[in-house]
């Protein structure tokens, strides 16, 4: 189970969302788990992933504290990965994350190989993290399922809103966030790219996946849910 167990959606809607941890357990595998941690996270660069991240410091696009509000109309959406790796100093969880089902197999394959004495969980739909352990020859351990929401389920937000808000583990990025910017998607003031690069930075934990947010603003141009 992890923190990105409740990602809202569909299993379909996780085919280009996938999550990998790796985690040091404290007293037990955690002596000198630092360096084999920023190795993963170097590893994962060979991969192409969407976004690299620690619970500490967040992923690879942060906020600033520097920053005026006028700056979001033209500030750097371009992620920046070696900042993620070169910035951790404390043994914490960390995540890779990936669009595409072959680099994230490749890469739970290569973890396995490279055997850095860590605890690693794949987050995704179950075939998805089937898949990944069935390419790296694991046998799966263990599997976590969300329940979804019970009660007034009436008062949630959309299903877009949902899918965008529940990406973030740690729940940093809120429901109104989320709807204003669909709202500025739909009317045009801001591309995909700008709205996702803002929802970005308010994950701490950096399991914000860019290619499956850019796609739900896309969708919500066309469809209402």
């Amino acid at each position: 189970m992890t923190n990105t167990l409740h990602r809202y959606g569909d299993a379909e809607s996780f085919h280009d969302d996938y999550v990998v941890f790796a985690i040091a357990c404290k007293g037990k595998n955690d002596e000198d788990a630092l360096p084999k941690l920023r190795r993963f996270l170097e590893i994962a660069l060979e991969y192409k992933p969407v976004n690299l991240g620690d619970a500490r410091h967040g992923g690879a696009l942060r906020p600033s504290r520097s920053l005026n509000p006028l700056s979001h109309w033209k500030r750097d959406i371009k992620p920046d990965f070696m900042a993620v790796i070169n910035g951790l100093d404390v043994t914490t969880t960390c995540a890779a994350v990936f669009d595409d089902r072959v680099a994230a197999e490749d890469f739970v394959k290569r973890i396995k190989e490279e055997s850095l004495g860590l605890s690693v969980n794949v987050s995704t739909s179950i075939d998805g993290a089937e898949q990944c352990c069935q390419h790296a020859c694991l046998a799966r351990h263990s599997v976590g399922y969300s329940l979804g929401f019970e009660g007034k389920t009436e008062k949630l937000p959309n299903s877009q809103v949902l899918m965008l808000s529940t990406m973030c583990g740690h729940g940093m990025i809120s429901h109104s966030l989320s709807k204003k910017m669909i709202d500025w998607v739909k009317e045009g003031r801001r591309t995909p790219e700008q709205a996702v690069s803002y929802l970005a930075r308010f994950c701490s934990c950096g399991v914000f996946n860019p290619s499956r947010a850019k796609r739900i603003l896309q969708d919500a141009r066309t469809k209402t849910q």
